[in-house]
């Protein structure tokens, strides 16, 4: 499992990849991601530091994930990240967070107040049917004025039936309207029973791969370990 990486095109930053107890929501239909977890905090603190000791601060720039939200990493993880990004000056820190915990944002981003804070939104699709019927998201809001207020950036998930061109060009347009970032994910083959659909994943490198692959604002992965960590 590969937990540090580098990423040096669009918005360039180091990217680490540490262990929580686990999502708590573990109900979205297409994701076996969460299965990265330990009950053990302090073997989670051990693992997380020996990923953490790797940051130099190359960029200023640090974006951290794990299998859930930013809220299920321990107390000392959270706090060892932001002696290290001192220690390295590093500015701009990126969480990653599920709805469930919107309205916790603003106390986090109190707690890391020293530094640039942005929140990543696991949000998938703007279509809400698509989202709650098939996904099983658990993001009750309609609105997405209202579901990006706490969030800086956000997750989209494409290359499965039921999704055209026209769903994802929409998703798209929603997102960089609403979000400063947004990165989209194409469904790749895991255990759950959510499968990629060829037909819809060749209608996005064929109708919309080509008019964003070079947008500053829009990361694309194709293959889920695109960013150099996981397995």
């Amino acid at each position: 499992m590969e937990r540090y990486s580098i990423i040096k095109e669009k918005n360039p930053r180091e990217i680490v990849l540490l262990r929580g107890k686990g999502c708590a929501y573990k109900q979205c239909s297409f994701c076996d991601y969460h299965t990265d977890k330990c009950d053990d905090e302090d073997k989670n603190f051990e693992l997380n530091k020996s990923v953490l000791e790797k940051i130099t601060g190359a960029y200023s720039n640090l974006e951290v994930i794990n299998s859930g939200s930013v809220f299920e990493l321990d107390h000392k993880t959270s706090e060892l990240i932001k002696s290290i990004c001192k220690e390295k000056e590093i500015r701009t820190i990126h969480f990653e967070s599920h709805y469930i915990y919107n309205n916790l944002i603003p106390a986090l981003r109190e707690l890391y107040s020293d530094f640039n804070l942005k929140l990543k939104l696991g949000l998938e699709t703007f279509d809400y049917d698509f989202r709650e019927n098939i996904l099983h998201k658990g993001i009750a809001e309609k609105n997405p004025e209202i579901i990006s207020q706490n969030f800086d950036e956000a997750n989209f998930l494409f290359g499965i039936n039921g999704q055209t061109a026209e769903s994802m060009n929409t998703d798209i347009s929603l997102g960089l309207k609403y979000f400063e970032r947004i990165c989209i994910n194409i469904m790749c083959e895991n255990s759950t029973e959510v499968k990629p659909d060829k037909a819809v994943i060749a209608d996005f490198m064929q109708q919309i791969y080509p008019k964003y692959k070079d947008n500053e604002k829009i990361d694309i992965l194709i293959n889920n370990t695109d960013f150099g960590v996981g397995d």
